[in-house]
């Protein structure tokens, strides 16, 4: 249960109104972070103490942190957490997680508590860890049977014979093990996390899918089937497993007629005043945009660099487009026009995609997080506008009535359902950005791909008359879209 989790989720769980203290540590015994994780550990073992298995409840074990061998080496921070839950009266065994190798195991482990392996698919990682931690249990606490997938890959689909041969060694020589995701599920709202490898900024896609073999939807896939059959071969005879729920129902929409409807240009809120630009959390927002605006004074056109943007951006010169810039693609420059307007007025709009997950970057601010320059003049003297895109915001949008053609609009459509059922919105006419159905964000789209389908669950839809908004980067023309029954 965290403090940190991973999970491909945004900051790997840690709440980011953390990062609005400039100087902090985390993952460690920073006392700052330290007092945020004991309000969280005592606040959660009040919800859980009555579902431990000691107490009648199916909850067998607790997790202490997450892969800590793969981040840092602070034993006494993972110690203080071990203490926290035994003195918020969690009983019930507890284990670690980590990659099978000598340095992750030393480091993340500890005494008394079971090893958990992110995986354990041989002998020699199960004889490791015995040799590492002698005198607790061994599991295998994430066997892959999938993989997570970033904007601008295919989907990751790994070899299913691979998987198999795995589970058929743990099932042979009876290893526990925990299935890493058994079932996909979806980032909603601004929830999907990013990493930070060899290849950069890698933002993850909003479907956790993950190749699961039950899918984001809840369906049983042929990888699902495949692993019953293994893992069944070895019941006793005579005994069966039990039968597999029926199938969720899912619903076809037939193509809805959005509108324009409004745009951030028309629904700004009073803005910040900052001699240069600073984070979104600087200015006490975690997620969603801002837009910085400021005149040009000294250098009117020329080379724009936008230092360290998180993490995408429209670029704007007197209200006309200029480009954008993306952090995936270390595109950090971008040339302005030459004008006539005596005082030219930049505006950049910048999304805080999410924030990293996993590795030694988690510090990961967003918005412009260094300065501006053009031809290397650092530009001063900015208005600061936070557009959140929370409940409040999306509540609070009205519509100006004028013709709405510059970047940034929101378009609406109602569309009537009889029925009501699981479906998968087909945003593939659209370009870059946010849709809700009902005030339910369902999560990015960017026609990069992957994924061109966004979930959206029975629970959000209702009978009768249905609300969809999508926000738009780029397009500002509206385009009719479907609901689908499958995600691709």
């Amino acid at each position: 249960p965290g403090p940190y989790v991973c999970a491909e989720w945004e900051f790997g769980g840690i709440p980011p109104y953390l990062l609005r203290i400039p100087d902090i540590r985390l993952r460690c015994m920073d006392p700052r972070y330290m007092t945020a994780v004991e309000r969280y550990i005592v606040r959660l073992a009040e919800e859980i103490r009555p579902y431990q298995i000691t107490r009648g409840g199916p909850i067998l074990m607790i997790q202490i942190e997450n892969e800590y061998g793969s981040f840092a080496n602070d034993r006494n921070y993972m110690e203080k957490l071990k203490e926290l839950w035994a003195v918020s009266g969690i009983d019930v065994p507890t284990f670690t997680g980590d990659g099978p190798t000598t340095y992750m195991l030393e480091a993340g482990t500890l005494p008394g508590s079971a090893v958990g392996l992110d995986p354990g698919s041989s002998a020699a990682d199960f004889e490791l860890a015995a040799k590492m931690n002698p005198g607790v249990p061994v599991f295998s606490s994430e066997t892959y049977p999938g993989w997570l997938t970033h904007w601008g890959e295919e989907w990751a689909r790994p070899d299913t014979s691979k998987l198999m041969r795995e589970v058929k060694f743990l099932m042979d020589n009876k290893k526990s093990f925990n299935l890493y995701v058994i079932h996909g599920g979806t980032n909603f709202g601004f929830t999907a996390g990013a990493n930070s490898g060899g290849k950069g900024y890698e933002p993850d896609v909003t479907s956790y899918d993950y190749d699961a073999p039950i899918n984001e939807q809840g369906r049983p896939t042929e990888k699902y089937f495949a692993l019953r059959k293994l893992i069944g071969s070895y019941l006793p005879k005579r005994e069966r497993l039990p039968q597999i729920p029926d199938t969720i129902p899912s619903v076809e929409i037939p193509l809805i007629f959005p509108n324009r409807f409004t745009s951030i240009w028309d629904n700004l809120p009073e803005p910040l005043s900052s001699v240069t630009p600073n984070t979104f959390e600087a200015y006490e927002q975690d997620y969603g945009f801002i837009l910085y605006r400021t005149e040009l004074i000294g250098h009117k056109k020329g080379k724009l660099t936008v230092t360290e943007v998180h993490d995408y951006a429209t670029v704007f010169l007197n209200g006309e487009y200029i480009g954008h810039l993306d952090r995936r693609e270390d595109i950090n420059t971008i040339d302005l026009p030459e004008t006539r307007v005596e005082r030219p007025v930049l505006e950049i709009l910048v999304e805080g995609m999410g924030r990293i997950n996993f590795g030694q970057h988690l510090i990961d601010r967003k918005g412009i997080t260094e300065r501006v320059t053009l031809n290397g003049m650092t530009l001063m003297n900015w208005k600061i506008y936070k557009l959140p895109m929370d409940w409040k915001y999306m509540y609070d949008l009205r519509s100006s009535g004028k013709v709405i053609n510059k970047p940034g609009i929101f378009f609406k459509g109602n569309f009537s359902l009889a029925i009501t059922g699981d479906t998968y919105f087909d945003v593939s006419a659209y370009k870059k950005g946010v849709v809700w159905v009902n005030g339910h964000n369902l999560g990015r789209y960017w026609d990069i791909g992957p994924q061109r389908r966004l979930y959206c669950p029975k629970s959000f839809l209702r009978m009768g008359l249905n609300e969809i908004i999508i926000f738009d980067l780029h397009q500002t023309d509206p385009k009719p879209l479907p609901g689908r029954r499958m995600m691709e």
